[in-house]
């Protein structure tokens, strides 16, 4: 058997290999390189980007990269790829799947978005109404997404569709990789409050889909899809983070640097606002300690949660703090941004974004269920609808 590898070990790995690819030459070639040395996601299996090593060493890895001044993938851009297809397709897709998207995925070449959310199933996705018909030796899709961040910049979106609507709704789901550049997929903004049109709404008008762009079996897309929801939550509440990092960092320097604009009342929420902030980033800790060893579980819904509310109300207390100052936006512009940048903008800009954080990733209604039935262990709610065939539920 061979010997777990080790810090030292990667850091060896990493030195050989800047030695041998220079940081500050051809960005993608680096970054190609890189996977292919197994120094990507160094806990995946090696050939695709890693070399099945524990988990919390990756940030060894980083580490040593940013210090060196090498190039990174833009995670913000791919996060989406990064922290919800990707382990998705290493645990349910083929070897041909694997081989095909991951690296794409994770030197930033491809956008990934997620086509889950639908007008009438949001909170209740298994209710989801898009339709994918068998067309021969492929799929025809029909149907509308909506709240879909980076399709207007993704190249594949992964893609939870009903093929048989005979049977209860858990069970008559398969879930795709849809190619957002085939004929039938439209992407449309939306505007959000800071003005951005950062989501988008996306439909699918007999969109053709082959079938080896299914991952898992037909019918079995409903356990496929939770692979995902486990990984999108913990990636949204679970970041690693220095101490002060992320917004509670923003509030401290402003509470540090703007002594006039400090109050009593403010000051003790301040500080009660840090200490949660501690606590869940130490909880992040131990969370990514619990993935070392296995896949994500409901935990990460607690986290997630969590993170919410935090954001929230330190924004909250960012603007109350600023006062008017607090109340200037830095753009109420159209755009569509590449990625979401909370530390970079202004503090209006936070307050609005940061109420997103309890629709996206499963509101944070449906995540309280989660966490009383599958973590404290109490009675789950009475439902009518779980033994019916989907095409029987009202809608």
């Amino acid at each position: 058997m061979a010997a777990p590898v080790t810090a030292d070990d990667l850091l060896a790995r990493v030195d050989g290999f800047l030695a041998a690819h220079d940081p500050a030459g051809d960005r993608l070639e680096f970054l190609r390189a890189r996977f292919d040395a197994g120094l990507a996601w160094v806990h995946y299996p090696v050939g695709l980007g890693g070399i099945g090593a524990p988990r919390v060493l990756q940030s060894v890895v980083d580490q040593r990269f940013a210090a060196a001044g090498a190039p990174d993938n833009r995670p913000r851009r791919i996060s989406i790829g990064l922290g919800m297809a990707a382990p998705t397709v290493l645990r349910h897709g083929t070897a041909a799947q694997r081989a095909r998207y991951l690296r794409p995925l994770w030197t930033g070449e491809e956008v990934w978005c997620q086509l889950f959310s639908e007008p009438g199933a949001g909170s209740d996705l298994a209710g989801v109404a898009t339709r994918a018909v068998r067309d021969g030796d492929g799929w025809l899709v029909d149907g509308q997404k909506v709240w879909t961040s980076m399709a207007h910049q993704a190249r594949w979106g992964i893609l939870l569709a009903r093929t048989d609507p005979a049977v209860p709704k858990h069970q008559g789901l398969t879930y795709f990789v849809c190619d957002m550049h085939a004929p039938g997929v439209e992407v449309r903004p939306l505007r959000q409050a800071t003005g951005e049109a950062e989501f988008n709404e996306v439909f699918l008008s007999g969109v053709r889909l082959a079938d080896e762009l299914r991952i898992g079996a037909v019918g079995e897309g409903w356990a496929v899809a939770r692979t995902t929801l486990m990984n999108e939550r913990v990636a949204i509440g679970g970041n690693a983070l220095p101490r002060e990092g992320g917004m509670i960092g923003v509030l401290a320097r402003t509470w540090r640097e703007r002594p006039e604009l400090r109050t009593p009342a403010l000051h003790d929420e301040v500080l009660r606002l840090w200490v949660r902030a501690e606590a869940l980033r130490l909880t992040g800790v131990r969370l990514r300690q619990q993935l070392a060893a296995g896949e994500p579980g409901p935990e990460g819904s607690a986290m997630k949660l969590a993170f919410a509310a935090l954001t929230q109300q330190i924004s909250g207390v960012e603007v109350e703090l600023l006062g008017a100052e607090g109340l200037r936006h830095d753009g109420w512009d159209a755009t569509r941004p590449e990625e979401v940048d909370l530390i970079g903008r202004g503090a209006t800009y936070r307050w609005l974004r940061a109420k997103g954080n309890s629709i996206e990733g499963g509101t944070s209604e449906i995540l309280r269920n989660i966490v009383a039935e599958r973590v404290l262990g109490l009675p789950a709610e009475p439902r009518t609808d779980t033994g019916a065939a989907w095409k029987d539920l009202p809608r």
